[in-house]
């Protein structure tokens, strides 16, 4: 065993997540184990507790408790299929020596966690591309929203791109079918957010409440979010296309959203009940017949500022197959619309 430790987190590391630091420095020891010291406060930063997603900045001291020595034995990371891999490449949609990006097919998830074993992070061992690491994820995606997802390449240009989404100096258009159709057709909801109570697989645990803006401040645990939203195509009163900009970034924010002004996303048995059908009165994710009862929501687009050239970078990812089939199936045309529907608003 090592003993008590204290590092300085360096320029370059400043903004990766505690957790992610952490296994750089300790490749040999598991999340799991890492977790643990969070919560039993024996891992610490400037003599703080935290939590394995704080981030570290630069010049902070971390408190490492002591840790087994390196040549115990280490989990095995597991290799990536040749189907896998195949099938990682082919959502490629840019990429430099910098940047990739990818159109992340709906159910897989971004990360691993306790029972997902397949996942983007592990299977961008895959995404190389002749370099020596593997490309790092500097956001996220529900699993089963689709769309466009950035990786960095190297350890710098990480640290820029989670800088320029904290800093919100990146724009994302979402698309989405949802029930109904929402009145105003164009707006801003403001509703803040909270974890839900309860336990277990099927518990609320991972399921968010919305709060009115004024009661915001006096909930514990309550953020504030913001979501623009634009009615693009609408048949009858039953289904809309909608684009959604989240302005905020909070989980799960434009499926809750939606739902709260009654007009959940399709497919979202979380938010709107998928089993349930709607007839028309903007309430029910089910459309029933033809229609996937997968989630209809797709990160469109993204634009940002490229962090080495310094040139506006425009990435915009294809219709995952479900939701494709339901927009044909609708008479709704991608050439159609505008790609940014909110452009001449400011």
């Amino acid at each position: 065993m090592s003993r008590v430790q204290q590092i300085e987190v360096s320029v370059d590391e400043a903004g990766q997540r505690l957790d992610r630091w952490f296994r750089r420095h300790f490749p040999h020891i598991g999340q799991g184990r890492i977790e643990k010291m969070c919560r039993k406060g024996e891992l610490r930063v400037d003599g703080g507790r935290v939590k394995t997603s704080s981030r570290v900045e630069a010049g902070q001291l971390v408190r490492v408790p002591p840790l087994p020595d390196e040549d115990a034995p280490r989990p095995e990371v597991p290799a990536v299929s040749e189907a896998d891999a195949k099938m990682i490449r082919a959502t490629v949609i840019y990429r430099d020596d910098h940047i990739i990006a990818i159109n992340k097919p709906a159910g897989l998830p971004t990360q691993g966690g306790s029972k997902q074993t397949r996942h983007v992070d592990g299977l961008a061992e895959a995404l190389r591309f002749g370099l020596d690491e593997k490309p790092r994820l500097v956001h996220r995606l529900d699993k089963d929203t689709s769309g466009v997802l950035i990786l960095a390449r190297t350890r710098a240009v990480a640290g820029a791109l989670t800088e320029a989404f904290r800093a919100r100096e990146t724009r994302k258009i979402y698309w989405a079918a949802v029930a109904g159709v929402p009145t105003p057709q164009m707006g801003t909801i403001r509703f803040g957010l909270v974890k839900a109570g309860g336990h277990g697989a099927g518990g609320e645990g991972e399921k968010m409440h919305c709060i009115h803006p004024r009661e915001v401040d006096s909930t514990p645990g309550a953020k504030r979010a913001t979501t623009d939203y634009a009615v693009l195509s609408a048949l009858g009163g039953r289904v809309s296309w909608v684009a959604l900009v989240p302005v905020t970034g909070r989980t799960h924010q434009l499926r809750a959203h939606m739902a709260e002004m009654g007009h959940p996303v399709v497919g979202d048995g979380k938010y709107g009940g998928s089993s349930q059908e709607n007839l028309g009165d903007g309430w029910g994710a089910g459309l029933g017949g033809e229609v996937s009862r997968k989630l209809h929501l797709h990160a469109r687009s993204l634009s940002l500022t490229h962090p080495v050239t310094g040139n506006r970078l425009e990435l915009t990812a294809a219709l995952p197959e479900h939701m494709a089939r339901t927009w044909k199936l609708l008479d709704w045309r991608t050439e159609d619309v505008p790609a940014d529907p909110f452009e001449e608003l400011e």
